[in-house]
């Protein structure tokens, strides 16, 4: 079970830049690493857009943003360009790494599959903290809120 203070798995996947993006590349950064059921649909835009907002403000605070989706690049191209989304998505279509950071699971009538989640991963890799079954409206508030907190 991942909790605060295990290091964080390890991971690379395609991103919506075009680019491989790996948990190293992010070493030395603040790591929001939120976990979303699927492009384009209600309670993940308004996640997307809300970090979006958000990102300069959080980006201030030493932490980038990427969102992760078994959704392929072509269906992330198309939310960004849609919403204006500015925060990295990347495309786990094998759920190797959703399921790493154990945010699969049964989503009741809904079925088996991603589970809102997010992680705060800190600069030396380890997980700070764990959201669980996310709200979308305001996500990104609380975040920046917990940002504020360690980084000072």
């Amino acid at each position: 079970m991942l909790e605060v203070n295990s290091a964080a798995p390890s991971f690379t996947l395609k991103g919506s830049d075009g680019k491989e993006h790996s948990l190293r590349d992010f070493k030395g950064k603040y790591l929001v690493l939120y976990f979303y059921p699927r492009d384009d649909t209600m309670g993940c835009t308004i996640e997307a857009k809300g970090f979006t907002a958000k990102l300069e403000e959080i980006r201030k605070l030493g932490a980038d943003v990427v969102g992760v989706s078994n959704d392929d690049l072509a269906s992330h191209d198309k939310f960004c360009n849609k919403y204006g989304l500015r925060v990295l998505l990347l495309s786990d279509t094998k759920n190797k790494v959703i399921k790493a950071y154990e945010a699969y699971g049964n989503k009741g009538v809904f079925g088996w599959g991603t589970i809102r989640k997010t992680y705060v991963i800190g600069r030396d890799g380890k997980i700070l903290k764990v959201y669980n079954r996310v709200q979308p409206v305001g996500h990104e508030k609380e975040v920046i809120s917990f940002l504020k907190d360690v980084s000072s």
